[in-house]
Order: structure tokens, then C-alpha cells, then sequence
């Protein structure tokens, strides 16, 4: 029987209300600045949420004056939208090494959630503004998810072409596996302090075997 393969979903048109990106830096000294306003967004946003945050009070933990927010954001939604999308990045640069080193896409997913966790734990803030961002920008917080699921589809469809796992619908299993990542980031990465290396251990037997009983050896008569 042709394998049934569900078709991904569409995404999400953009708001009419959205703000401009942030202008792109010329120098390496701007590049400094906005990545420093990005971090104190981070902060701010993740102590705060977004609307008690303050554009003042990103300014003054990024050390810079309040006029020179604007020559790289149009406002506090531009800053928050440039911010989802500068994590998701963040979290796509420092996992990604980690699954491109494993030897196989077992080892490669287990990898993967380490790493994630570890991200996690140095910035817990990620929570909040994602979560925070399907509410206040819907469409980054769409692309932030179904880009990263697109990314793991990839990887399995990859991988099951090479003979490295069974065959089946990538992007059923891409949903599954990134839902369980986000939801171990949060009982163990925000939550708890549980050595990563335990966890991944358990989730990676989970992977590889299902909830499925290991087989009853033969004992003898």
C-alpha cells in the first residue's frame, strides 16, 4: 500500500499591521548595538513580558541612547518580532553542530535534544517570548515552529532514504519529536535540574524502541 502522506500546512499570511524589519547595520559597530539591543530585548521581554516591557528600559540595559533604538526598530513590536526570530536562529546555530557530528539519526535526534536543553537553560527567557509571541505576532510564532519542523522532516526523510530508521510520514514524526523536545525543555531545561545527559538517555530508547515491551526471551523447559 502507497505510503498516506498529509500535506503540510500552509503559512500563516503576514499582518497588515506588521512592523518593518529592523534596517540592516553597515558597520561592525552597528552590528554591536543591535546585537546588543537583541539581548536586552531578551531580558526585558522574558522578565517582564512584552507588555510591561519598556523600549527605555531595553535601551538602558543595552547601554546605548533611546534615539539609537530607533534607527534599528520602528518600535517595541519590531523589536519583539526581530527578537522571535533572532531566537529561533540562536537555537538553529547551537544545535545544529551537535546533530551534523552524530553518526546516525538516532544518535543525531538524542544530540540534538542535549544540546537544546543546554540552550534552554542559558536562556529560559525563550519561553515567555515564544509563548508570548502567538498572541502578539502570530506569524513569527508559526514561522518559528513550522520552520523548525521542516528542518527535522528533512533530516528523518533524509535518513530514512539512507536505511538509518523505517520509513513513514516525516512530517507526522517531525511534529512529534519537536513537540516532545519543547515540552522536555520545559519540564527540564526552565523547570528542573536534572542532568540532560539522564534525560536524553530515556528519550533516546523512547525513539529507538517506541513503548513497545522488549520481547520475552525463551526460557528453558
Amino acid at each position: 500500500m502507497a505510503e498516506t502522506r498529509i500535506a503540510p500546512a500552509p503559512p500563516a499570511p503576514p499582518s497588515a499591521s506588521a512592523p518593518r524589519p529592523s534596517k540592516v547595520p553597515k558597520t561592525e559597530r552597528g552590528r554591536r548595538t543591535l546585537r546588543a539591543l537583541l539581548n536586552a530585548a531578551a531580558e526585558e521581554f522574558g522578565e517582564k513580558g512584552f507588555h510591561d516591557a519598556a523600549i527605555s528600559q531595553i535601551t538602558a540595559r543595552a547601554g546605548v541612547a533611546t534615539g539609537s533604538f530607533y534607527v534599528y526598530f520602528d518600535s517595541k513590536e519590531a523589536i519583539f518580532q526581530a527578537l522571535v526570530r533572532d531566537l529561533s536562529g540562536q537555537v538553529k546555530d547551537f544545535v545544529g553542530p551537535s546533530i551534523a557530528a552524530a553518526p546516525n539519526q538516532l544518535a543525531a535526534e538524542t544530540a540534538g535534544q542535549l544540546a537544546y536543553l543546554n540552550f534552554v537553560r542559558q536562556h529560559k527567557e525563550i519561553y515567555r517570548i515564544i509563548d508570548e509571541s502567538e498572541f502578539v505576532d502570530p506569524a513569527a510564532y508559526r514561522e518559528h515552529y513550522t520552520n523548525s519542523a521542516a528542518r527535522i522532516a528533512a533530516r528523518l526523510e533524509a535518513a530514512a532514504q539512507r536505511g538509518e530508521i523505517s520509513p513513514g510520514n516525516s512530517e507526522v514524526r517531525a511534529w512529534a519529536i519537536m513537540g516532545m523536545n519543547v515540552f522536555l525543555g520545559l519540564r527540564f531545561g526552565v523547570w528542573g535540574d536534572e542532568p540532560p545527559e539522564s534525560v536524553v538517555q530515556e528519550t533516546g530508547r523512547l525513539l529507538a524502541h517506541g513503548l513497545t515491551p522488549p520481547a520475552a526471551t525463551d526460557t528453558p523447559a
